[in-house]
């Protein structure tokens, strides 16, 4: 018998997918217990949609990772720190000041921990590198001034 699986079961695949099992044991296992339901012409066409609703969700999650990847690329934040006298900073420049700064320049929230930034602890010039997605990244300048 074709079930559309409700949940993941262990054996047979994960939520969402059509699979082949016994009739005994959807009958007496996955219905009763909600995990799976028969894989009719309603059941099918539910399942479909939900494929393309994600296709769909995921299209435009990447979409909007690669107009702030254009936004962000070639771009440069400039972040002033104290500093001794010898030019060393006062502990480091850290990747949530960097995000703090990109919101303040351009307005684009990032979460500092998709951020790879080598250790920020003199004034100069870096680059740091932000994941948006999978595949797609940008590269910032971050100039660290007095």
């Amino acid at each position: 018998m074709k079930v559309v699986l409700l949940a993941d079961v262990k054996g047979h695949g994960k939520k969402g997918e059509l699979c082949n099992v016994s009739d005994g044991y959807a009958r007496n296992f996955l219905f009763p217990k909600k995990l799976a339901v028969e894989a009719n012409s309603t059941a099918m066409n539910e399942l479909k949609n939900r494929e393309e609703s994600k296709a769909h969700h995921i299209a435009e999650e990447k979409k909007a990772a690669e107009d702030i990847a254009t936004k962000l690329n070639g771009g440069q934040v400039v972040i002033t720190a104290k500093a001794g006298a010898s030019g060393k900073l006062f502990g480091a420049v850290t990747s949530k000041e960097i995000a703090v700064a990109i919101k303040d320049t351009y307005g684009i929230e990032i979460d500092r921990r998709k951020m790879n930034v080598a250790d920020i602890k003199q004034f100069g010039e870096y680059t740091a590198e932000i994941k948006l997605y999978s595949g797609i990244s940008a590269k910032i300048n971050v100039i660290v001034k007095e």
